[in-house]
């Protein structure tokens, strides 16, 4: 399946890879710049809603309501798509006591901490995709993505890029914090598939395993690199997010650990 595609977020992590794959498959991309709400009077097709904040949501809780929240309600309201795919994230079973958390899984959260303006918005983002859109919206709760791209963001991209500077890494952070991560290319095929087969709800986009910081590390060890962290904690893990439904459109994505190993047999070539 080809068609129109719209990238709300084009110039973001995710957006630009998502943008260059669908191009190469001869979907007639719109990405509009940051702003451009003449977007809203045209057709779209199928929206790729890739618009958020990560990292600094907290510094800026404004900003991230308006791309989590305010623009989504404009483009909905504006009802010009075929198909709605927003963008949101597993974080939102954090601090859950469940040891694996499915897609039907009530989500709880404290409203009186003022560093959950993004799960709670990106929570409302998620509730006017599938009430609003007449059944034409879905969800991808994305796990940690991570890649090596120069600007790619969050705490292993970081390891990973700079890895290829140096073999002396000192990390901040501890080797028993555990994570569920997924490379972007990964993200990017489900994000694409769930187009390709009219998927609706809620969807987990992830590798479907918790990996320790330690087990990375052991790779780069047995691959030349000297790892250390500056940390010796062991929080709780968070809880695994069940990707049945991902396997059911067909889809497994490569496990962090072979990622990462192939990644640094391409550095030591």
């Amino acid at each position: 399946m080809t068609g129109l595609a719209t990238i709300i977020g084009a110039s973001g992590f995710i957006g630009r890879r998502l943008q260059s794959r669908l191009s190469l498959e001869g979907w007639d991309v719109f990405a509009p710049a940051k702003g451009d709400t003449s977007l809203l009077g045209r057709d779209m097709g199928v929206i790729f809603y890739c618009a958020g904040l990560t990292a600094d949501y907290d510094r800026r809780p404004f900003d991230a309501v308006q791309a989590h929240v305010t623009l989504l309600s404009e483009t909905v309201r504006a009802g010009r798509f075929e198909q709605l795919i927003y963008l949101s994230s597993t974080r939102l079973y954090d601090g859950q006591a469940a040891a694996v958390l499915d897609e039907h899984a009530p989500l709880l959260f404290d409203v009186s901490d003022p560093r959950r303006i993004f799960d709670i918005s990106k929570a409302l983002g998620e509730n006017v995709t599938l009430t609003r859109t007449q059944g034409h919206g879905a969800v991808a709760r994305l796990s940690n993505v991570f890649d090596w791209a120069p600007d790619a963001p969050g705490f292993l991209s970081q390891w990973l890029i700079e890895a290829a500077r140096t073999r002396d890494l000192r990390l901040e952070s501890s080797p028993h914090i555990v994570r569920d991560y997924i490379h972007l290319d990964d993200v990017v095929t489900a994000l694409i598939a769930m187009a390709e087969q009219s998927a609706n709800g809620v969807i987990n986009v992830a590798s479907g395993e918790l990996v320790g910081n330690g087990e990375i590390a052991n790779l780069f060890l047995e691959a030349g690199w000297n790892v250390s962290f500056s940390l010796d904690v062991s929080p709780l893990a968070p809880p695994l997010a069940a990707i049945d439904r991902q396997r059911a459109l067909g889809l497994a994505p490569r496990p962090v650990k072979e990622v990462v190993r192939r990644y640094l047999e391409s550095l030591n070539a």
